[in-house]
């Protein structure tokens, strides 16, 4: 019946003459433009036209509210565009209206990103702005058979430096072990008020994971009685049903830093290239090693917040680092001051369609590492399981069980220690432990530790 329907639809408009089409193109925004040529061919070879494209540039690009100039390098090529219409080919003016769209949106996007968070280090309006500019993500899982299927986000979550994401396909997604790669882009949607049309938007490729490589090495981090949480990596976590090799579901946690660039600045086949930020020059002796770091860490799940902390100041002395490791302490097990209560229980809710669960002792780290200049040195984000401490730190201020969450990459270590208060019946955090690899030091900094 729709495809009855759509025939009809594109048979009245071949009827009309293409200079009325054109004519009622022309009242649409940049924004609206590009999403009707996607309805059907006519329409898109329509979209095309040099006139219409460059009157709707001149209208949205030309002027400002007071009558100047809005984007300079813009306006330069319109008194190009003098030398007459017939002298580029069809679609070059929708090319440079395209560009100019862009060229505004990562103008708007960094003064929206500029203000700064003294804690984070991180802008603060990173949730907000990928709101306005509809960022979305899709997941495309292939199997080994050649077989591509695009995934549609069923729910995310925003907590304060993290956004965690998660897909289910039902019975559209692979068996586990049949997957051959994942990748992760960032998608724009376009809005438009016209309900019936496709929604296209910009892809920015921002994760590729080769699944052959990872499945064999996979953590099983925690389980529920109906699925296992497998860590492919740092921050990508597969939930398989139990006792079987199908996936429940798939997520992904992505750390703010940078986070809008990487969504939309990329492209379908290769990620946003970060600029290279050289550090300032510090006129300090190496000798002293690292100092006036920076660390704010959040500990939550899919549902709530449980810790959430910023601790300044951290320093080590070159003298003090070993096995290749830059030690900052944030916690102290000697200062009760700083041991830090948890807010609730250590548990990892999902949900998948219908059905949904809680898995115990695991949840989410989020961790934001800022250098002596409070830039973002090291950022992540990814799931963690608490485990039980063997053999348990001496301590002579708690008498309960002592857990023990560590988390480990390329660029370094962390390890919290937690002691679970049977009568408060709650988590305390007594040692916070940072290690950062001293070849991302050096390589960072140009040092020689």
């Amino acid at each position: 019946m729709e495809e009855r329907t759509q025939r009809g639809a594109d048979a009245c408009l071949q009827r009309l003459p293409s200079e009325i089409l054109i004519k009622i193109l022309s009242y649409l925004d940049a924004a609206s433009l590009f999403s009707i040529s996607y309805a059907n061919k006519l329409i898109y070879q329509l979209t095309n036209d040099n006139a219409l494209c460059r009157k709707i540039y001149i209208s949205e690009f030309g002027r400002n509210k007071k009558g100047k100039s809005t984007c300079m390098n813009e306006l330069l090529l319109l008194k190009t565009a003098a030398v007459g219409l017939q002298d580029h080919a069809a679609g070059y003016w929708k090319r440079q209206l395209l560009k100019a769209v862009a060229t505004c949106d990562i103008k708007k996007l960094k003064r929206d990103l500029r203000h700064m968070n003294l804690f984070t280090g991180l802008p603060y309006q990173t949730e907000q702005v990928l709101r306005n500019l509809h960022v979305t993500w899709e997941l495309t899982a292939s199997e080994e058979s050649g077989h591509e299927g695009t995934l549609q986000l069923i729910w995310s979550r925003f907590c304060e430096t993290s956004v965690c994401l998660c897909w289910s396909g039902g019975d559209c997604l692979p068996n586990y072990q049949h997957i051959s790669t994942l990748q992760l882009h960032g998608v724009r949607k376009i809005t438009h008020s016209c309900s019936g049309l496709k929604n296209p938007g910009g892809r920015s490729l921002m994760s590729k994971v080769d699944m052959q490589a990872l499945t064999q090495s996979a953590k099983v981090i925690g389980q529920d009685r109906m699925v296992e949480l497998r860590m492919l990596q740092p921050g990508i976590l597969i939930g398989t049903w139990k006792d079987q090799c199908s996936v429940a579901f798939i997520m992904f946690t992505l750390h703010f830093h940078r986070l809008a660039e990487r969504s939309i600045q990329g492209s379908l086949f290769r990620p946003h290239m970060e600029p290279t930020v050289r550090p300032a020059f510090d006129d300090i002796d190496p000798e002293y090693g690292l100092h006036g770091y920076q660390l704010h860490i959040v500990l939550h799940n899919t549902i709530c917040k449980l810790m959430s902390g910023s601790f300044s100041q951290l320093f080590c002395n070159r003298s003090q680092i070993r096995d290749g490791l830059i030690q900052l302490t944030a916690i102290s097990e000697t200062d009760l001051s700083q041991h830090t209560p948890l807010s609730g229980s250590i548990t990892l809710p999902w949900r998948c369609e219908a059905l949904q669960g809680s898995v115990e002792n695991c949840c989410i780290m989020s961790l934001t590492l800022l250098d002596e200049f409070r830039n973002p040195f090291w950022c992540v984000s990814s799931p963690v399981s608490v485990e039980l401490e063997y053999p348990s730190s001496v301590s002579f201020d708690y008498d309960g069980e002592h857990f023990l969450i560590h988390h480990l990459d390329a660029d370094g270590q962390v390890k919290m220690k937690l002691v679970w208060m049977k009568k408060q019946k709650q988590f305390v955090v007594f040692s916070l432990v940072v290690y950062v690899s001293v070849s991302k030091v050096n390589e960072h900094f140009g040092r020689d530790y």
